[in-house]
């Protein structure tokens, strides 16, 4: 297969669609199974955007194992290889990732899968900004986070004791990339789908996609 970016890769963080263990915040909006069924109606959305313009090789990183059948039966169908997430923490879980790919890839960009603003655009952007010389690239999130990050070479000081899952990751980013004088781009800004509120969100934009598509 030709790539784009044959010298990056694009990590994708996954969780097994388990119900109660996914989308728990949509939890009573949703059933537990409802949860799991969006999570994976996301997941798929998201392989989706990132194999179908071949930009660079698709890493999928899967927790806890890579053997449920979504996986597997995501490997299937799409362009891409399965990775196990190994690590106490997410930011001990991201950095493995990094240092795993960065030792085969010039540049990794590393995303989630509920992020339904996040475009393939948004994605070359990303990739861009690396082979431009960055050392870090990063799409923030309208929640404090932020729902993509892209390296050049290992960076532990951007995942360790960091508060994640609340609105402080974003700013504590920020100012760990100022205090090591990092040069870094920053995307436009995101939102995922977390509340009951971004699912509202998310199926007034799914919507508004199929009404343009009819007319």
């Amino acid at each position: 297969m030709t790539y784009k970016y044959p010298n990056a890769a694009l990590m994708v963080f996954c969780k097994a669609p388990i119900p109660g263990q996914v989308k728990t915040r949509l939890i009573p909006k949703l059933t537990a199974e409802q949860a799991a069924e969006l999570h994976i109606e996301l997941s798929i959305k998201t392989l989706q955007r990132a194999t179908l313009s071949n930009l660079c090789p698709v890493q999928l990183w899967c927790s806890p194992t890579t053997d449920h059948a979504f996986f597997t039966a995501s490997a299937a169908a799409y362009p891409l290889a399965l990775r196990q997430q190994q690590g106490a923490d997410l930011g001990e879980r991201m950095h493995h990732a990094f240092c795993s790919a960065l030792a085969d890839y010039s540049h990794a960009l590393l995303m989630g899968c509920d992020c339904p603003s996040l475009t393939e655009q948004d994605l070359e952007h990303a990739l861009t900004a690396l082979n431009q010389g960055n050392e870090v690239t990063i799409a923030p999130a309208e929640d404090g986070g932020y729902v993509l990050i892209g390296l050049n070479r290992p960076h532990p000081e951007l995942f360790d004791n960091m508060h994640w899952g609340t609105a402080r990751v974003l700013d504590q980013t920020r100012k760990r990339i100022e205090r090591y004088k990092l040069r870094h781009h920053e995307l436009n800004a995101q939102w995922d789908l977390d509340t009951p509120e971004d699912l509202e969100r998310y199926r007034a934009l799914a919507l508004s996609t199929m009404h343009s598509d009819l007319t």
